[in-house]
C-alpha cells in the first residue's frame, strides 16, 4: 500500500493540509515546516498522486505535441526537451507525428485528441491562418515553428532571417563570396526556408555583394539525400561555390557528401554551414558549423504559454516569444579542430 498524506502528516506531526501546501507548493508556508515536511517525504518516500491531482481540476494531465517528422532528429532532440519542461509542471507529454501532411495537421489542431489531452503544442507546415482562424477547439494551442502565423495563438519561434544573416556573415567573414543557398522552396512565402533564403540575400547586399540567384538550390524535401542532389545538381550545371549555407543540418550533410564524393575538400574548396545543431553535427567526419537555436528556451516557453492558458489566468494578446540561437563553430568552416559558440543572439 502506497504512502498517503496521512501517513506524512503523522511523521511530520503536523495536518493534513499543511502537508498538501507543501506539496502544491503553496506561498504560505514557513521555511521551517517546509524543511520539517519535505523531510518526513524524504523518509517515507512519498509520491503525489498526480492522476488524481489533475482529474480535481477537471483535466487528463496530458498535453500532446505534434511534429511533422521524426526522421529529422531536431524533432526528437525537440520533443525531449518538451518532455522535460512539461514534467516540471506534472504533465505528461503525448507525441503525434503529423508527417508533415495539411490533413493531420488540421485533424490534430481541430481536437482530434481532445477527450485525453489538456492543451497541444503543434508544430505545422502546411497549415495556412485560415485554418487556425477556422480553429473551434477550446483546448489551448501552441504553435511552435518559423512558418509566420496571423493567428490568436501564442507562437514560439527564433528569428529566421537574423539567424540565417549570422550564418552568411560569418561565412562573408572566412573570405567567401559565392554563398549558395541550398534547400529553397517553392510558393508559400511566410516558410522558414523563404525566411531563411531572405536573410541569404540581405546579409550578402550588407556586405556590398550581388546575391547570385543561380546559386539558390531548390529541394524537394529536407533530408541527407536531398542536400546531396542539390549539391550535385549546382555542380553539375558549372555553378561552384565558395561556400554553402544550408536550410537545415541534414541538407548540410548530404551536400557534404557529395562535395566529398567530387573530390573536393570541405572547408578549403567549399565551406558549409547548416542549422538546428543536431547532435550528428559533432560527428561527421568534418564537424559541422550551424545555427543551434535555444531548444531548450523553445521547449520551455511553449510549455509554460499553455500552462498558463490553461490556468485560467488573465492572459492578454498572444505572444510571440523569440528564443535565442548561437553559432557554433566548426570545421566545416575552419580548418582545424575547433568548436564553440562565437555568436550568441
Amino acid at each position: 500500500m502506497g504512502v498517503s498524506l496521512k501517513d506524512v502528516a503523522q511523521r511530520a506531526g503536523v495536518s493534513i493540509k499543511t502537508v498538501s501546501n507543501v506539496v502544491n507548493n503553496y506561498q504560505h508556508v514557513t521555511p521551517a515546516m517546509r524543511a520539517k515536511v519535505q523531510q518526513a517525504i524524504d523518509e517515507l518516500g512519498y509520491r503525489p498522486n498526480l492522476t488524481a491531482r489533475h482529474l480535481r481540476k477537471g483535466r487528463t494531465g496530458i498535453i500532446a505535441l505534434a511534429v511533422p517528422e521524426f526522421g529529422n532528429p531536431y524533432f526528437a532532440e525537440l520533443a525531449g526537451a518538451v518532455i522535460d519542461a512539461a514534467a516540471r509542471h506534472d504533465y505528461t507529454v503525448l507525441v503525434d507525428h503529423t508527417a508533415g501532411l495539411r490533413e493531420k495537421e488540421l485533424l490534430v489542431s481541430q481536437g482530434f485528441r481532445s477527450h485525453v489531452i489538456d492543451g497541444l503544442i503543434l508544430s505545422p507546415i502546411h497549415l495556412e491562418t485560415e485554418d487556425l482562424m477556422a480553429r473551434t477547439e477550446t483546448a489551448p494551442l501552441v504553435l511552435l515553428g518559423e512558418r509566420e502565423y496571423e493567428a490568436p495563438y501564442d507562437h514560439i519561434a527564433i528569428d529566421n532571417v537574423a539567424a540565417a544573416r549570422a550564418a552568411v556573415r560569418h561565412l562573408i567573414g572566412q573570405g567567401n563570396r559565392r554563398i549558395a543557398f541550398l534547400g529553397s522552396r517553392t510558393g508559400r512565402e511566410r516558410q522558414p526556408a523563404h525566411l531563411r533564403l531572405r536573410g541569404w540575400r540581405e546579409e550578402l547586399a550588407a556586405a556590398g555583394l550581388t546575391p547570385d540567384e543561380s546559386l539558390v538550390v531548390v529541394t524537394d524535401g529536407y533530408g541527407r539525400e536531398d542536400g546531396a542532389a542539390g549539391m550535385a545538381a549546382l555542380l553539375d550545371r558549372g555553378e561552384r561555390p565558395d561556400a554553402v549555407f544550408a536550410y537545415n543540418d541534414l541538407i548540410a550533410i548530404g551536400a557534404m557528401r557529395t562535395i566529398g564524393e567530387r573530390g573536393l575538400r570541405v572547408p578549403d574548396d567549399i565551406a558549409v554551414v547548416g542549422f538546428d545543431d543536431i547532435e550528428e553535427c559533432r560527428y561527421t567526419s568534418t564537424t559541422l558549423t550551424t545555427i543551434a537555436p535555444d531548444k531548450e528556451a523553445i521547449a520551455r516557453l511553449a510549455v509554460d504559454s499553455l500552462v498558463e492558458r490553461l490556468s485560467g489566468e488573465a492572459v492578454a494578446e498572444p505572444r510571440r516569444p523569440r528564443p535565442g540561437y548561437r553559432l557554433v563553430v566548426r570545421e566545416s568552416t575552419t580548418p582545424g579542430p575547433r568548436s564553440g559558440p562565437t555568436e550568441d543572439l
